[in-house]
């Protein structure tokens, strides 16, 4: 009975932290639905200035996911099977996008892509200008999400039996259709989830893209630059819609994800 009481209570103060924490996550997003009324969201709805700048962010952030998955699974792939002089080093690299600061990300990617430096002067060359392109969104999106998908994909692949690919191997199998027959497969639950995280963290992006691409604006960006010219209840209508699209593209990934695994 004692070790009844204590189960119990240790489930009870479990969920009691966790209530806070989940407060802590909901009270923010619930007073900012609530304060917005229904007519300044039809008004917002029906501004054009919003509805491109959402379709462009999820536009951009699910192109950038996809064109970067195909660079990504085979690094990941790589990391996930072979050992490798420096490979700690490299891992560490990978995560960085993640530590810095997303401003001093935009920074960098800004001197990668400027006029003056050797992409942006190829670009030039073609009459084109990458700062302030949705090319840039695009790439200020990778940069900052690419971890995301490289660790998980990194995570499935790890987990796929040795045994399974050397015996494909055995069969006369060749190592590119063992990985696209044996390995993405097995793994693919693993890399649909970094697909999702990369995409969410992309399309949320507002440190580097700012940077990189004040104009023309994402969402992110948009948000701020309402609330930094009309104050918050002109920003917050965009914020509401942004995050119920979002909240509900979500679910139906997480529903598509859970069914295809």
């Amino acid at each position: 009975m004692p070790k009844g009481n204590n189960f119990n209570y240790t489930h009870s103060l479990f969920g009691f932290l966790g209530g806070i924490i989940l407060l802590f996550l909901i009270a923010p997003l619930a007073g900012m639905f609530l304060s917005v009324t229904v007519p300044e969201l039809f008004a917002t709805l029906e501004d054009r200035e919003v509805g491109e700048s959402i379709f462009r962010t999820l536009a951009i952030s699910a192109l950038a996911t996809a064109v970067a998955s195909i660079f990504a699974l085979p690094l990941s792939y790589i990391l996930a099977r072979k050992k490798f002089p420096l490979k700690g080093l490299l891992e560490a690299i990978i995560d960085l996008p993640v530590m810095i600061p997303h401003s001093a990300a935009g920074i960098a990617l800004l001197g990668f892509i400027s006029r003056d430096s050797a992409l942006g002067s190829l670009a030039s060359s073609f009459g084109l200008n990458l700062v302030g392109s949705n090319v840039a969104i695009a790439m200020a999106m990778a940069f900052v999400s690419l971890p995301f998908l490289i660790n998980s994909a990194k995570d499935g692949f790890a987990a796929v039996p040795v045994r399974l690919e050397q015996a494909a191997e055995t069969l006369g199998a060749s190592k590119l259709r063992v990985f696209t027959q044996i390995s993405l497969p097995l793994a693919k639950r693993a890399i649909l989830s970094g697909l999702l995280l990369m995409f969410a963290r992309g399309m949320s992006e507002f440190g580097a893209v700012v940077i990189v691409a004040y104009h023309p604006m994402t969402t992110p960006v948009l948000i701020f630059d309402r609330f930094n010219s009309f104050g918050l209840s002109y920003a917050k209508p965009v914020a509401v819609i942004f995050v119920a699209i979002t909240l509900i593209l979500f679910i139906l990934l997480r529903i598509y994800q859970k069914r295809k695994c």
